[in-house]
């Protein structure tokens, strides 16, 4: 078995005007008419396997003087890339490479450092430049002829990388992965919180999931990174001691130099070698601790500084008085703090006008935008418009709405509605968001129809925090209740939102806690929101398929209103409409034998049979049951009075108490077993038991034996 491949043939002009030979469009040729082997060596990849090999071979092979310094220079100048590299990218992760960087840099001065260590010990009884010229050059420049004090510069300079930047790197590299890992916990559900609200899609999500885990990851190389630093100077140290006193034994025993000549000669090529390793480790050193101090600032490093050392012009005015006090002080140099108090203070001035500045332009700016937006007189019939939600918030929780996050809000409550037609079939009306100076700073007020529906009270910057299993959350805060559920709820600071995550509570900020409370108040008014123009509207939003089904049945079999009570009757027990062209046929086949709203919903619910199981089924894949035993079902079925549409249920108090009790103590068990239970009844009397049962527990979804559908798995797990 062969495989086939089409290589595509041109053909070229010949020098001679004819047309040349043809080749496969795939092969690379030269002039010469063999393959171009150069483009082997261009790739990124094999050149950097051959840096790493090369890095290797120098610690194996003797290296040449002149070879040295050109391996050198480039260990200055990469280390000067890192470091400019550093200061120039806006966040930390940009640079996500620098731990494997700053492991092949140590390497490549550890491997320099070798191959120094062996000239200077086979040829240092030559001269200063038995290592090269750069190590010759970068040891009589700071020697000055004085090789004691080269010895005291360059343990100075070690010092300051390993005891200063080194180690404050790694401290901060240290905690900065710590923090990092403590809080991916409660970012995770921040981010999972948002994906539910619908303020970000999934790959959005997904995308900040890469970058929290691309973070995290970083923070923790960086960690172990930078113990790389600190074995680089201790390593510099190290073989400056054994330079300098292998250099003297060879030089006096085997060179047959005097003691102060071999002395002087391994010194300054010991000292030089030092100082062209320990300045780029000490380069890369400033850019580790550059980098791992970056967490938090947005931007690069010169204008994150500047835009934050000049945001307080009072800082830069009292620095400049300060400096001028230091030069009135006798013996002090007086240029140096009169230039440097000039400086000061004309920055701090100008940056003081700055702030006037646009201060007074953003003042405009608001003044025209209100002129722009003042309302004219309304007509008086502007008075009986009534609101069908209202959202009042006290000048405390105006932020909410007002400030540079107040997006957050107005984004939810879109969000809210979205999800609303998409879960219900029922479009929720615009929400209006007023201020009412008459209410308390932090309290609001949900109004439905202009009827206060629901209300709490928020602290902005601060979050909700919830114990999942329904205790007392043990953090310092404000003790609160959630609004929409009464579960027992704690207001906590700001800066504890991490800790609180990371011990497993819910966290929650302000928008979101008013969002939720919103939400369920919609849920138990569905039904009288749903008016006649947004059944009608509803009506003339369906496919062309599905109009000529209205023509038939509207108006002469049911009218619109007719329509309007049985999806109120649905709305009501939570049930969605949005396969309205299936409850539009439900009602055509039950207007054909009544026209009681009632018994039409009834029929509209055994069609949704398996909508209805669906959503009730629980996560292992069966609908749990609470059935009505036939003594319950015989009483309701006595307790029937009248005719038709006119019949009502007429039970004596002390049965229906004890059925209440029954009904609440079944689902109770159920709930500690982990079930969410349906209660099963007969058609006959299902919207009967319903009627009693919404009483005392709304939320619980009663159900029929006719609408439940063939395929559903059930389970029976108590009786009434």
């Amino acid at each position: 078995m062969s495989d086939t491949t089409s290589n595509e043939i041109t053909t070229a002009p010949a020098p001679g005007g004819g047309e040349g030979i043809a080749a496969p469009a795939g092969l690379n040729t030269s002039f010469s008419g063999m393959p171009d082997w150069t483009e082997k060596f261009r790739r990124p990849d094999i050149g950097l396997a051959l840096a790493v090999i090369g890095i290797l071979v120098v610690l194996i092979l003797p290296m040449p003087p002149f070879m040295l310094d050109f391996l050198l220079a480039i260990s200055i100048t990469f280390s000067v890339l890192v470091l400019m590299t550093a200061l120039f990218i806006k966040t930390p992760l940009e640079f996500s490479s620098f731990p494997t960087v700053l492991l092949i840099a140590t390497m490549m001065r550890l491997a320099l450092n070798l191959a120094s260590t062996r000239l200077i010990l086979s040829n240092g009884h030559e001269g200063t430049d038995a290592a090269g010229q750069v190590i010759e050059a970068f040891g009589n420049f700071i020697t000055q002829g004085n090789y004691v004090i080269g010895i005291i510069v360059f343990a100075i300079l070690v010092i300051v990388n390993f005891v200063v930047i080194t180690k404050g790197s790694g401290r901060i590299a240290e905690v900065a992965a710590r923090f990092t890992l403590d809080a991916m916990p409660g970012k995770q559900m921040a981010i999972d919180a948002d994906l539910s609200a619908g303020l970000i899609n999934e790959d959005e999500a997904r995308s900040r999931r890469k970058r929290l885990e691309d973070e995290s990851s970083f923070f923790g190389a960086m960690d172990g990174a930078s113990k790389f630093v600190r074995g680089d100077a201790i390593a510099g140290i190290l073989i400056t001691f054994i330079n300098i006193i292998a250099g003297i034994i060879v030089g006096v025993g085997q060179k047959d130099l005097t003691l102060a000549s071999a002395a002087e000669t391994y010194t300054l090529l010991t000292i030089g070698d030092g100082l062209v390793s320990q300045i780029p480790a000490l380069i890369v050193s400033t850019a580790a601790g550059l980098l791992v101090s970056k967490a938090g600032v947005d931007g690069a490093a010169d204008k994150a500084l500047l835009a934050q050392l000049s945001g307080y012009p009072k800082a830069l005015g009292l620095s400049a008085f300060l400096m001028l006090i230091m030069a009135s002080l006798p013996g002090v140099p007086v240029i140096p703090f009169v230039l440097l108090a000039g400086l000061s203070g004309g920055y701090a001035w100008s940056s003081t006008r700055k702030q006037e500045a646009a201060k007074v332009t953003q003042e405009i700016a608001q003044v025209e935008a209100q002129a722009e937006a003042a309302p004219t007189e309304e007509p008086i019939s502007t008075a009986l418009y009534m609101d069908d939600l209202r959202l009042e918030l006290g000048y405390g929780l105006l932020p909410l709405i007002n400030s540079a996050e107040g997006d957050r809000l107005t984004e939810q409550i879109k969000a809210l509605r979205r999800q609303m037609a998409m879960d219900m079939g029922f479009v929720m009306p615009a929400v209006r968001i007023l201020d009412n100076m008459q209410l308390e700073s932090n309290v609001y007020s949900i109004k439905v129809k202009e009827v206060e529906s629901g209300g709490g009270e928020l602290f902005i910057d601060h979050y909700m925090a919830m114990d999942p299993k329904g205790d007392i959350v043990d953090l310092p805060g404000q003790q609160t209740t959630e609004p929409a559920f009464g579960l027992a709820a704690t207001w906590i600071d700001g800066s504890m939102r991490d800790e609180a995550s990371f011990r497993g509570y819910t966290v929650v900020d302000p928008a979101t806690v008013l969002t939720t409370h919103l939400t369920e108040i919609l849920k138990l008014n569905m039904a009288e929101l749903l008016s006649y123009a947004e059944v009608q509207k509803l009506l003339n939003e369906l496919s062309n398929e599905h109009q000529k089904l209205i023509e038939d049945i509207v108006p002469s079999q049911i009218s619109v209103s007719g329509i309007q009570r049985v999806l109120q009757s649905l709305l009501l027990e939570r049930v969605s409409i949005r396969d309205l062209a299936t409850i539009l046929e439900g009602i055509a086949e039950a207007t054909s034998f009544t026209q009681h709203s009632t018994s039409i919903t009834e029929h509209v619910r055994s069609r949704l049979a398996r909508q209805l199981c669906a959503a009730n089924t629980s996560a292992a894949g069966y609908l749990a049951l609470i059935t009505l035993t036939p003594v319950w079902e015989q009483k309701f079925a006595e307790s029937l009075v009248g005719q038709g549409e006119e019949r009502q249920l007429a039970m004596a108090p002390s049965e229906l108490q004890e059925f209440i009790s029954l009904v609440r103590d079944r689902f109770e068990e159920a709930a500690v077993a982990g079930e969410m239970p349906v209660l099963l009844t007969s058609p006959s009397i299902r919207p009967y038991v319903r009627s009693v049962v919404e009483r005392f527990r709304n939320q619980t979804t009663i159900l029929s034996q006719s609408e439940i559908h063939t395929t559903a798995k059930l389970k029976t797990v108590g009786s009434v």
